[in-house]
């Protein structure tokens, strides 16, 4: 016999994670025959009683609806475009207008589902899809489940899990970000790589007390582009023959505990802009944070090296963060980001010439109102130099949208929106 369970009401999400609002458990025991023997009957009510019950699955729903109406200054109405090494950048002008990608998160709904194997050990999957809350349209190049896809196998020594899904260096970082790596305005693709989201990935995550530890390994990132330099086949990797194009591994380690935070994460890729020839991307990264009372103050640095199938330099860059925040009230939180990335040398194809562009900084803030855990307000603001707001530069191929005009050095940006979460 199957139950379905409906939403427990009494209790919501926090604002900084998806929640289990929807479960539906289905829970499968042993039936009885009907008979008109009343012994007979009751044997097989007391055989179904005592025999083992069978494994209970669940599956939940959940995802976070997050739109705002932002201005931006000075930005270019197209991307701008890379002609023998040199970029040329478009005009444009002010922009009003209704944000895709969300404020404080991207928009996303998924499932997320667990079946008990017994001895304490989980079968899992996560299912999870982007999209513009302005338009309804797929985000993520429009992939159903562009966000994440994986299944995998849970115990108590950790989980061990197959397909798209974040590095070791993305999730181990997250904790350690100013703005919890708001979609406005905290330049995350800058600090944790394109292919902060992976294909193709076998990745395992433990916890032990105040320590989480995670390791992955991807045959194919999927990414198709390192800076403005598409890569062979999309960076799909897997090519026969080619076993190390567009694959990359990494492993992350954090503590949490007592108010007091510390981090260390290695992230490796090997982009391939022609088959059988590979580059290697590599960045490593170490953060702390303290929080004490309503009070957090946190930072970081990122070292980062690109270089392509010839061994010839890419990029090389230094990425700092500092910032905070600040619990005001129950219902009233700040939070602020300072962003300096420091590119030592660039190079935008293999056959330009190397260079060394002005180092972007940023600084953002962001007021959060929360009306109740699933629903907030909010206002945040950014100023950016020397590129696009989020970092959008020639180094990140301008992936977030933000175009510069020519000549420009600097970009301001603000936004309110609303955010609700189930």
């Amino acid at each position: 016999m199957s139950r379905i369970h409906g939403p427990d009401l009494r209790t919501g999400p926090t604002k900084n994670q998806n929640t289990e609002q929807f479960q539906f458990t289905m829970k499968a025991t042993l039936g009885t025959k009907h008979s008109l023997n009343r012994c007979a009957l009751a044997g097989a009510v007391a055989l179904a009683l005592s025999a083992p019950a069978m494994a209970q699955t669940s599956v939940t729903l959940y995802g976070v609806v997050d739109v705002p109406v932002e201005y931006v200054s000075k930005m270019a109405s197209s991307p701008p475009t890379l002609t023998n090494g040199q970029v040329t950048y478009q005009p444009g002008g002010s922009r009003f207008a209704m944000g895709s990608i969300g404020g404080l998160a991207g928009p996303r709904w998924g499932l997320r589902g667990a079946e008990d194997l017994g001895g304490g050990k989980q079968a899992i999957f996560v299912l999870e899809s982007g999209f513009g809350v302005d338009n309804g349209v797929s985000a993520n190049g429009g992939r159903l489940f562009g966000r994440q896809a994986f299944v995998g196998l849970q115990a108590d020594a950790g989980k061990f899990m197959l397909g798209r899904q974040y590095t070791p260096l993305f999730e181990t970082l997250a904790n350690f970000a100013p703005l919890r790596y708001a979609s406005l305005y905290e330049p995350v693709g800058a600090l944790t790589g394109l292919n902060n989201r992976s294909d193709n990935t076998v990745k395992y995550s433990g916890t032990f007390g105040a320590v989480t530890a995670m390791a992955h390994y991807s045959f194919g990132t999927g990414v198709g582009l390192t800076g403005m330099t598409p890569l062979a086949g999309a960076g799909a990797g897997e090519v026969p023959g080619h076993s190390r194009d567009d694959s990359g591994f990494g492993a992350g380690v954090s503590y949490l505990s007592n108010g007091f935070g510390a981090a260390l994460a290695y992230d490796e890729w090997h982009p391939a802009i022609v088959a059988g020839q590979s580059g290697v991307q590599r960045k490593a990264a170490v953060a702390l944070r303290y929080n004490r009372g309503p009070a957090s103050v946190m930072g970081g640095y990122r070292w980062g090296s690109t270089e392509f199938a010839s061994g010839a330099t890419l990029s090389r860059d230094d990425f700092w963060w500092v910032g905070g925040s600040y619990q005001a009230t129950a219902a009233l939180n700040f939070q602020l980001g300072y962003y300096y990335w420091n590119i030592k040398s660039l190079r935008l194809a293999p056959a330009s010439a190397e260079g060394n562009p002005a180092n972007p900084w940023e600084v953002a803030l962001v007021a959060d109102y929360a009306f109740s855990k699933r629903t907030d307000v909010y206002l945040t603001t950014a100023y950016a130099r020397n590129a696009g707001v989020n970092f959008d530069s020639a180094n990140t191929g301008f992936a977030t949208g933000y175009f510069p005009t020519p000549g420009q050095r600097g970009m301001t940006a603000v936004a309110v929106g609303v955010r609700h979460i189930f």
